[in-house]
């Protein structure tokens, strides 16, 4: 059933004809709605909207209750009709941080509300602050039809008197970017940017687009350009803007009028006028005195709010409808007022007890009601008809009633049930004891935002590090257009001179020098410059980015130190580190190798106990959830131990394969080990697995120093005994007095916590023991396992459905917004997480809250205290004896408290945004609205880099997005714990990025040697073999979003291309140099037709029809994916013809693989137009070089064709 037909189901009451007429009727000034409840109202209005069209302005308590109330409208009726109102600021009033995205849905409303019959949603602070007179509206609105002859100089010109900013691709209201014939505007009229693509001095066309993906979304015949309107200067009320006819509904007049004139009285706090002086002493340019004064005139002149009194002569000409729930007692109706009264209960609370909702809906079929379940996603549907009417059923009579209700295929914010229309509406997150989110049109804004950030990040501005992977660290020197070279390579130049010869080694093949000028109409390409010591210079061709990185370390401040060309100082680092990353990799093979010869346990397949423990999981499985569950129970069904990472988010189901996993090896009597690296979290775990297997024939138990010695001695005999199934614990787990009788399966939870004598007897422990690993973060965590592939991987990607948001906000320190975050978690009898790493300040701050919030009750806790000590702390606080947790970044290690719900982190810019997703990921976790309060110095004051992570994490604020955030941060501290301290030392000098890329390189060497040799020096076979009988260094071993990390593909790490072909982005194609980096990179890491299709179309899109020199540019993906397949080091393309040089080792396995043989075929086939070459060596330290040359390739798309023959016979 759709939720349309409810409406119409609706309409049938006598109370919906009431209400029309009374609606109609202009003698009904007020009417009162009586016992309305739960989303009651919002079905209500829907059905009227059919029968009256009538403009209704809905104010409701708050912005949350209305955010709710307009999603419910937007299910019923589409999002045509129904607009949403909000303040123009980011969270109260007072603290003046205005929101972009919601202005845009604030001038939406004005520029329509005229025009057409609608529902606009609103609350208080919105409805309080004036607006942009009607008059100022028209002067300052640009519009734009198809086909119209306009000038785009002369629209630029508007948009610029307009406040509009020139920028290289738009990302936010008040924005326009020029590309060609193309021209991008982001008006604040519209959720969407407008793409306007010019011919001549006419629009050819118009479209919305995605901002995130910068692709086209739907076509439009006209566009409204409006600017920013909030700081306009004649300015009125509200309800002076909206048409007379207007009806006026809110829950409760006085509430409403109270709440304006509260907000009106507050104005703007404190703590606003000390961030905006923060933020403009950052500049240095004015006394502080002199910016208090600018300062105080700015707020006074934003400060344009209605108070209550005006609010209450404003609203008195509009006709006005109130839903109360009942009327007061002994309250008397005035004699202008309609009542119209409904028979309404809100939908009872369940708790998850199906045997009590069972025993409910059975009374209410009894009683002649039908029921609808309303629900977003059919599986759910499907999954509580099989839980009320399948097998098994809880509904008693179900004979009677085979299909008790009727599903509905959208949901509301509440249900309830309606004893007029006798019919019960329950949502289904209600009776799963679910959150429920609301959308709104503003986050498509947010997340243009959020994508420029990800941008920002990638992007290489001048003079930024980085670091090439065959010559060091240096500096980004920008692109570079150069004439191509078709005669023998010159030397490269640096400033001011010629290097020396030494500074040529390894620089053959790869780059192009630099030349003084070139001949009319001579061909150029595109490069980028990288500066080294001494002014020393190379210049890297855009086929070569792989090469090149930016440089990430760790946050200590201090640059990286520039290499030196021609030293070979960078060639022995990088030896060095191969060598110990070999030396470690071949351990872990060993061992690795040592597992996949044992003989493990095979599991049985699910019993009818494993199918009933997995139909009482609350929760609709997301879909990485469920295949990361059958690939555990198929590893475990094996005869070969198991040995599988699963990396998910906070939240996003990890645990519950843990114990799918758990109950499936006590189901053959075998026990399982839980090992966990914190007391408080065992304790979690404990609760977590009790309360999931509570029905189930198993034994659950934990064991940590927090047990007493004799509850210890009790618990070890009983496990020794075989009485336990399942024992939870922390490293006392593998001390020497823990026996098992029969030890079937370890799970391993956040692995890297755990110190190295943890990990070598974890290593004895799991040679034929199935083992499960759970990690929430894959950078750097996982490096060990992606080192050889040899572990099977499973990442969870998709967060649940209705995960509950975490809104997050960017506060320098001041007392009243933690007092603010403190009082409000308070009143809701919540608790607080406030982080501060100084161990010095934690006093002084618990001493700041008592002042300002006396009734708190602090903890404060840090890794100095006794070990005991802190875990009575953290165990006081899960149990909700202290309201504050005041402490250092202890909370990112494995506390889960569903009560508390709001976290400070304090100085949040020291922190790396991996640690910042961490430490937010501890709230969220209950029924309730999660804040996160990063107070930081003003964020123009801070270094680029620490802006970028804080604004991220302010505009990415969904549980489990920052998983993606964290892939662009690499934020690798700790990572050196894990391969050994050694290694830490190598990613400081390297750089992250470039440590993966020569992992890879050592992997692709590691596994090209034991092919040759497959015997180890000692004797042992060390060429592991996986289950499905491939290589443990074999390619595609990785998931994303892990793909690149230790990645092997073929005989050779990489293809290089060297060509005298035009090909690159023109600059009057794409006219920004860091945009076309971007797009270079992008277009280099493209790895498949599919992506270099999607790539195409997004530059058509995008920027127009593709230049020829782009063509060609595009072919050279397939063309270095081939040459790869096919065993080439480098390609050239010179002069009309390909040079294909072969693997440099000659004894290389690929010499006698099928890839050489159908080289050799290709060969003989085409005599003339193919010679093969060898160049023997000049000393016995160089390498035979093999290659061959084919004759008649004038394109790149020919090579590919002459590539693509070759492969095609593999």
């Amino acid at each position: 059933m759709k939720i349309q037909d409810l409406c119409e189901l609706y309409a049938q009451l006598p109370q919906v004809s009431a209400l029309a007429r009374a609606v109609d009727s202009a003698r009904e000034h007020t009417i009162s709605l009586q016992g309305l409840v739960a989303s009651g109202a919002p079905v209500l209005f829907s059905a009227l909207a059919t029968r009256c069209q009538a403009t209704v302005l809905f104010i409701l308590q708050d912005a949350d209750e209305a955010g709710y109330f307009y999603h419910d409208l937007t299910q019923l009726m589409g999002d045509a009709r129904v607009l949403f109102f909000p303040s123009s600021y980011r969270r109260a009033v007072k603290y003046g941080q205005r929101d972009p995205a919601n202005e845009i849905l604030r001038t939406e409303v004005l520029t329509r509300v005229s025009g057409e019959s609608l529902y606009i949603v609103s609350c208080p602070e919105a409805v309080s602050e004036l607006v942009v007179t009607r008059k100022s509206l028209d002067a300052r609105t640009l519009t734009l039809h198809q086909r119209q002859a306009v000038d785009v100089a002369t629209v630029m010109d508007t948009l610029r008197e307009f406040g509009f900013r020139e920028v290289d691709y738009v990302y936010e209201p008040g924005q326009y970017a020029l590309r060609g014939s193309i021209l991008d505007v982001y008006s604040f009229s519209c959720e969407y940017p407008y793409r306007f693509d010019f011919f001549g001095d006419e629009i050819d066309s118009i479209r919305t687009f995605e901002v995130d993906s910068q692709l086209s979304r739907e076509r439009q015949v006209r566009a409204d350009i409006v600017p920013e309107l909030s700081l306009e200067e004649d300015c009125d009320s509200l309800f002076h803007f909206l048409p007379p006819q207007t009806i006026l509904a809110m829950k409760d007049y006085r509430y409403v009028r109270d709440a304006v004139e509260r907000i009106y009285q507050e104005g703007f706090s404190e703590q606003a006028r000390q961030e905006r002086l923060e933020t403009a002493q950052a500049d240095g340019e004015h006394s502080e005195q002199e910016l208090r004064r600018h300062i105080e005139r700015d707020m006074q002149r934003e400060n344009r709010l209605i108070s209550g009194e005006q609010f209450a002569a404003d609203t008195a000409a509009f006709r006005m409808i109130e839903s109360r729930q009942q009327a007061k007692a002994g309250a008397s109706e005035p004699s202008r007022r309609r009542v119209i009264t409904f028979s309404q209960s809100a939908q009872p609370l369940f708790h998850k007890n199906f045997d009590l909702l069972s025993k409910t809906l059975e009374d209410y079929l009894q009683k002649g009601y039908k029921l609808y379940i309303l629900a977003d996603s059919q599986k759910q549907q499907e999954r509580l008809r099989d839980i009320l009417s399948g097998e098994g059923c809880l509904v008693k009579g179900e004979g009677k009633h085979p299909s008790p209700f009727t599903p509905v295929d959208k949901t509301l914010h509440e249900g309830f049930i309606d004893h007029d229309l006798k019919a019960c509406l329950l949502t289904d997150h209600q009776i799963f004891d679910r959150f429920h989110k609301y959308n709104l049109k503003s986050d498509k804004a947010r997340s243009g935002k959020m994508a420029l950030t990800l941008k920002e990040i990638q992007q290489f501005e001048i003079g930024d590090y980085v670091v090439h992977i065959d010559h060091g660290v240096g500096k980004f020197g920008g692109l570079v257009r150069m004439p191509i070279q078709t005669h023998p390579q010159a030397l490269p130049k640096r400033e001011g001179g010629t290097v020396s010869a030494n500074s040529i080694k390894g620089m053959q093949g790869n780059y192009s020098p630099p030349s003084q000028g070139g001949a009319g109409g001579e061909s150029f390409q595109e490069m980028i410059k990288i500066i080294y010591q001494r002014g020393d210079a190379i210049y890297v061709s855009i086929h070569s980015l792989y090469k090149v990185s930016k440089y990430r370390a760790q946050d200590s401040g201090e640059p990286p130190r520039l290499s030196t060309l021609g030293t070979g100082q960078w060639e022995r680092l990088k030896e060095r580190t191969k060598k110990h990353i070999k030396d470690i990799a071949r351990d872990l093979i060993r061992l690795y190798a040592s597992r996949r010869h044992q003989r493990g346990f095979a599991f049985s397949p699910d019993g009818y106990m494993q199918h009933e423990l997995e139909a009482s999981f609350l929760y609709e499985d997301t879909p990485d959830q469920l295949k990361a569950t059958q690939d555990v129970k198929a590893d475990m069904e094996r005869a070969t131990p198991m040995d599988r990472l699963v990396c998910g988010d906070v939240g996003f189901g990890k645990t519950e394969v843990a114990v799918r996993a758990a109950f499936k090896a006590a189901c053959d009597g075998k026990q399982v080990a839980v090992l966990v690296p914190t007391t408080v979290l065992a304790y979690q775990h404990f609760h977590t697995f009790s309360g999931r297997l509570k029905d189930m024939p198993v034994r659950v138990d934990y064991l940590t120093r927090a047990r007493t010695a004799k509850q210890t001695t009790e618990l070890l005999k009983d496990l020794a005994d075989g009485k336990i199934d399942i024992l939870i614990g922390t490293h006392k787990l593998i001390g020497k007095g823990v026996k098992f009788k029969d030890l079937g399966l370890l799970i391993i939870d956040e692995e890297q916590k755990f110190g190295v004598s943890t990990k070598e007897k974890l290593r004895q422990l799991k040679t034929n023991v199935d083992t499960l690993t759970m990690s929430a973060t894959p950078i750097p965590r996982t490096l060990q396992f992606s080192l050889v592939g040899a572990r099977d991987l499973s990442v969870i990607q998709t967060p649940p459905p209705n995960r509950y948001p975490i809104q997050t906000e960017i506060h320098i320190f001041g007392a009243e917004i933690i007092a603010d975050a403190i009082n409000f978690e308070m009143s809701r009898n919540g608790q607080v997480y406030f982080v501060n790493n100084r161990i010095s300040d934690l006093q002084r701050i618990a001493e700041m809250i008592h002042k300002y919030v006396p009734d708190a009750r602090i903890a404060v806790g840090h890794g100095q205290m006794k070990p005991e000590e802190l875990e009575q702390i953290i165990l006081g606080f899960s149990n909700y004896d202290y309201d504050v947790l005041l402490s250092t970044t202890i909370v990112e290690n494995g506390i889960d408290i569903p009560n508390a719900n709001t976290i400070i982190i304090n100085a949040a810019h020291n922190f790396g945004l991996s640690d910042l997703h961490q430490m937010r990921g501890r709230v969220g976790r209950g029924n309730r609205k999660a804040f996160c309060y990063l107070l930081a110095p003003p964020l123009a004051a801070l270094p680029a880099d620490s802006r970028r992570r804080l604004e991220a994490l302010e505009n990415f604020s969904d549980l489990g997005s920052g998983i993606n955030i964290a892939m662009q941060d690499l934020d690798i501290r700790g990572a050196g714990n894990l391969l050994g301290a050694e290694q830490s030392g190598f990613i400081s000098d390297l750089g992250y990025e470039t440590y993966l890329k020569i992992l890879n390189e050592a992997m692709t060497e590691l596994r090209n040697e034991e092919k040759a040799s497959p015997k180890s020096p000692k004797g042992g076979n060390i060429q592991l073999q996986k289950r499905d009988g491939r290589s443990a260094l074999d390619s595609n071993q990785t998931s994303p979003p892990l793909e690149g990390l230790g990645e092997a593909c073929g005989f050779v790490a990489d293809c290089t291309l060297e060509s005298d072909l035009e090909m690159y982005f023109p600059e009057q194609y794409v006219p920004s140099d860091s945009e076309r980096m971007l797009l270079y990179r992008e277009l280099d890491n493209i790895r498949d037709d599919n992506g270099l299709e999607a790539y195409r179309m997004r530059m058509l899109d995008r920027f127009g029809p593709l230049p020829q020199v782009a063509e060609e540019l595009l072919q050279v993906v397939p063309l270095r994916r081939m040459g790869k397949q096919l065993g080439c080091e480098k390609i050239m393309l010179k002069q009309g013809r390909m040079f294909l040089f072969f693997v440099s080792n000659p004894n290389s396995p690929f010499y006698q693989s099928a890839a050489f043989g159908s080289i050799i075929s290709f060969a003989t086939a085409n005599v003339r137009r193919c010679q093969l070459r060898e160049t023997t060596a000049a000393t016995a330290r160089e390498a035979v070089k093999r290659s061959m040359v084919v004759a008649d390739v004038p394109t790149v798309g020919e090579a590919v064709s002459v590539l693509s023959q070759i492969v095609n016979t593999l």
